[in-house]
């Protein structure tokens, strides 16, 4: 399942102008509840949508490791177009492994992804606290492919996405039933997007609900089925080294931007109890700064080995679930802790709406809410510890 192709380093980085234009439209954008149109057209054009596909297929070769640290810089800019574009990524990169592999099947897919398509993931269901391991989405089988019916939530890119990845229960074979993986084209009838988005936090995700009804999906676009209860495999399974440090990246990158604020803040802030001199005299401004590095030092380098490893392609043996799933929760507990953390440094100023601190603690509360969120990433990693699994 962790199996990734090691893929050539190319010198690729986002350009610094492009990510402080991201940053001074990430203020409209959040007070607007608008999507990120403008970012994703730029991300579009410096051919960041393609990044991670294999340079003969048209892309740009980057490695998952590469990705994960372009991911982590740009979430330090924007942090909701960095999640957004990240629902993109996800897909790419597998993708890219498969490719690599020798898959023909999907080429298809990569074409798409080079003429500049962006897909979107639809695996939020309401209801449904199992993700991809069962559906309330039902796929009927029909002649040619399926038929798809459910209500899918937290569709990021919604004013954006050509094609929507899906999960559907085949229940055909009511002793046997199946999960199916394919994939959704915008312009199919009874595609529909009901505009839901109006959050605390990553606002401009614009992550609306995603209504299919009866919708037709030819065969040639099933990218997996696998038994309910059944681990996928393949491309689908591919997913999982890609997207859960990407996510753990996005929100260790929010972290580190909000201790470079508060930072700021405490050189140039005065105290009279101290004087005139600055805060960061402080003993507990010193104190909160100093364990707020303690916790981005060390998960920034449980990440960076970790995805260094599957860049390599190393065998990360039976744990290798749980160290994907401490991946994505250290990132994004670390994110909160150390956003917090900048807030008792930076002070009150830090409540007003027009200080970035304010947007950033409010864009980080969402990490733990991503698949695996806490309680199902503490129920896999203490089950498989205690051997339960």
């Amino acid at each position: 399942m962790t199996s990734t192709t090691s893929q050539a380093t190319t010198d690729f980085v986002l350009p610094e102008d492009t990510l402080e234009r991201f940053r001074e439209r990430a203020v409209t954008y959040d007070r607007e509840n608008r999507f990120f149109a403008e970012d994703l057209e730029e991300l579009r054009e410096l051919g960041y949508l393609r990044a991670a596909l294999p340079r003969e297929h048209g892309g740009l070769g980057i490695s998952l490791h590469q990705l994960n640290l372009e991911q982590r810089r740009l979430a330090a800019f924007a942090p909701a177009t960095a999640l957004g574009v990240n629902m993109h990524l996800y897909w790419t990169g597998p993708l890219a492994d498969q490719l690599n592999a020798g898959n023909k099947e999907l080429l298809w897919l990569a074409e798409e992804i080079v003429a500049g398509k962006v897909i979107a993931a639809g695996h939020g269901e309401p209801g449904n606290d199992l993700v991809i391991d069962d559906s309330t989405t039902i796929a009927t089988p029909v002649d040619g492919g399926y038929r798809i019916t459910g209500h899918k939530i937290f569709t990021s890119l919604s004013p954006a996405w050509d094609w929507l990845g899906v999960h559907a229960r085949d229940n055909s074979d009511p002793d046997n039933p199946k999960i199916v993986h394919t994939f959704v084209r915008r312009d199919e009838i009874g595609v529909s997007t009901v505009e839901t988005w109006d959050t605390l936090s990553v606002r401009a995700t614009a992550s609306h609900d995603t209504l299919l009804d009866d919708v037709f999906v030819p065969s040639e676009r099933t990218v997996g089925v696998h038994a309910v209860g059944e681990p996928p495999t393949g491309y689908v399974a591919g997913i999982f080294p890609w997207v859960l440090p990407l996510l753990g990246n996005i929100y260790l990158g929010i972290g580190r931007r909000a201790l470079d604020l508060a930072i700021a803040s405490a050189t140039s802030r005065t105290a009279l109890s101290l004087g005139g001199e600055s805060v960061a005299h402080k003993p507990f401004t010193q104190y909160h700064v100093a364990e707020a590095e303690f916790a981005l030092e060390g998960t920034q380098g449980q990440l960076d080995r970790l995805t260094t490893q599957l860049t390599a392609g190393e065998d990360l043996g039976d744990r290798a679930l749980l160290r994907l799933f401490a991946a994505k929760e250290n990132g994004t507990r670390t994110g909160r802790t150390v956003t917090d953390l900048a807030l008792e440094v930076a002070g009150a100023g830090a409540l007003h709406r027009r200080n970035e601190l304010e947007r950033l603690y409010r864009d980080v509360r969402a990490g733990a809410f991503h698949p695996p969120n806490s309680d199902s990433a503490r129920t896999f990693v203490g089950s498989f510890a205690l051997g339960l699994l």
